[in-house]
Protein backbone atom coordinates (compact mmCIF):
# COMPACT_ATOMS: atom_id res chain seq x y z
CA UNK A 1 0.00 0.00 0.00
CA UNK A 2 1.46 3.37 -0.98
CA UNK A 3 1.41 6.51 1.15
CA UNK A 4 -1.83 7.87 -0.32
CA UNK A 5 -3.63 4.56 0.23
CA UNK A 6 -2.38 4.32 3.82
CA UNK A 7 -3.39 7.95 4.40
CA UNK A 8 -6.92 7.38 3.08
CA UNK A 9 -7.20 4.17 5.12
CA UNK A 10 -6.40 6.13 8.30
CA UNK A 11 -9.08 8.70 7.43
CA UNK A 12 -11.58 5.88 6.81
CA UNK A 13 -10.87 3.98 10.04
CA UNK A 14 -13.99 4.24 12.24
CA UNK A 15 -12.76 2.17 15.20
CA UNK A 16 -11.09 4.61 17.65
CA UNK A 17 -8.38 2.19 18.76
CA UNK A 18 -7.53 1.10 15.21
CA UNK A 19 -7.58 4.75 14.08
CA UNK A 20 -5.14 5.73 16.85
CA UNK A 21 -2.83 2.90 15.75
CA UNK A 22 -3.07 3.95 12.08
CA UNK A 23 -2.28 7.58 12.97
CA UNK A 24 0.73 6.50 15.08
CA UNK A 25 2.03 4.35 12.24
CA UNK A 26 1.57 7.13 9.67
CA UNK A 27 2.62 10.29 11.56
CA UNK A 28 5.63 11.12 13.73
CA UNK A 29 4.83 11.82 17.40
CA UNK A 30 5.09 15.57 16.79
CA UNK A 31 3.42 15.37 13.37
CA UNK A 32 1.11 18.16 12.28
CA UNK A 33 -2.02 18.45 10.17
CA UNK A 34 -3.11 21.83 8.75
CA UNK A 35 -5.99 22.57 6.38
CA UNK A 36 -8.55 25.40 6.14
CA UNK A 37 -10.57 23.83 9.00
CA UNK A 38 -7.86 22.52 11.36
CA UNK A 39 -4.35 23.20 12.60
CA UNK A 40 -3.26 20.50 15.05
CA UNK A 41 -0.22 18.56 16.18
CA UNK A 42 0.27 15.17 17.81
CA UNK A 43 -1.39 11.82 17.34
CA UNK A 44 -4.42 12.43 19.58
CA UNK A 45 -5.29 15.74 17.90
CA UNK A 46 -4.88 14.30 14.39
CA UNK A 47 -7.09 11.32 15.29
CA UNK A 48 -9.68 13.77 16.68
CA UNK A 49 -9.72 15.74 13.41
CA UNK A 50 -10.28 12.49 11.50
CA UNK A 51 -13.10 11.51 13.87
CA UNK A 52 -14.65 14.95 13.41
CA UNK A 53 -14.56 14.63 9.61
CA UNK A 54 -16.23 11.23 9.84
CA UNK A 55 -18.95 12.77 12.03
CA UNK A 56 -19.55 15.53 9.48
CA UNK A 57 -19.71 13.08 6.57
CA UNK A 58 -21.12 9.79 7.89
CA UNK A 59 -20.98 6.88 5.48
CA UNK A 60 -18.63 8.63 3.04
CA UNK A 61 -15.15 7.30 2.27
CA UNK A 62 -11.81 8.82 1.34
CA UNK A 63 -10.16 7.44 -1.79
CA UNK A 64 -6.91 8.38 -3.54
CA UNK A 65 -7.31 10.90 -6.35
CA UNK A 66 -5.53 11.11 -9.68
CA UNK A 67 -2.38 12.96 -8.56
CA UNK A 68 0.46 11.34 -6.61
CA UNK A 69 3.99 12.66 -6.88
CA UNK A 70 7.03 12.69 -4.62
CA UNK A 71 10.64 13.79 -4.44
CA UNK A 72 13.15 14.00 -1.62
CA UNK A 73 11.09 13.99 1.59
CA UNK A 74 8.03 15.70 0.05
CA UNK A 75 4.93 14.16 -1.48
CA UNK A 76 1.72 15.58 -2.89
CA UNK A 77 -1.52 13.85 -3.74
CA UNK A 78 -5.20 14.39 -4.29
CA UNK A 79 -8.01 12.61 -2.48
CA UNK A 80 -11.75 12.31 -2.91
CA UNK A 81 -14.50 12.03 -0.30
CA UNK A 82 -17.80 10.54 -1.36
CA UNK A 83 -20.06 7.53 -1.30
CA UNK A 84 -18.33 4.22 -2.06
CA UNK A 85 -17.95 4.11 -5.86
CA UNK A 86 -19.87 7.37 -6.30
CA UNK A 87 -19.22 10.96 -7.25
CA UNK A 88 -17.05 12.78 -4.66
CA UNK A 89 -18.66 15.54 -2.64
CA UNK A 90 -15.22 16.86 -1.61
CA UNK A 91 -11.81 16.86 -3.28
CA UNK A 92 -8.56 17.83 -1.63
CA UNK A 93 -4.91 18.32 -2.46
CA UNK A 94 -2.40 17.56 0.29
CA UNK A 95 1.33 18.17 0.49
CA UNK A 96 3.23 16.13 3.06
CA UNK A 97 6.70 16.35 4.50
CA UNK A 98 8.14 12.99 5.49
CA UNK A 99 10.56 12.18 8.29
CA UNK A 100 13.61 10.00 7.68
CA UNK A 101 11.67 6.93 8.89
CA UNK A 102 9.04 7.50 6.18
CA UNK A 103 6.32 8.71 8.52
CA UNK A 104 4.55 12.02 7.96
CA UNK A 105 6.04 15.02 9.75
CA UNK A 106 3.56 17.58 8.37
CA UNK A 107 0.46 17.73 6.18
CA UNK A 108 -0.60 20.92 4.43
CA UNK A 109 -4.09 20.34 3.08
CA UNK A 110 -6.14 22.28 0.57
CA UNK A 111 -9.83 21.83 -0.24
CA UNK A 112 -10.47 22.05 -3.97
CA UNK A 113 -14.12 21.05 -3.85
CA UNK A 114 -16.40 21.25 -0.81
CA UNK A 115 -20.06 20.36 -0.35
CA UNK A 116 -22.54 23.20 -0.81
CA UNK A 117 -23.94 24.36 2.50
Amino acid sequence: MNLTERYCAAWNETDAEARAKAVAELWTEDGTYTDPLADVSGHAAIAAVIEGAQGMFPGLVFTPGEVHDAHHNIARFTWHLGPEGGEPVAVGFDVVQLAEDGRIRAVLGFLDKVPAA
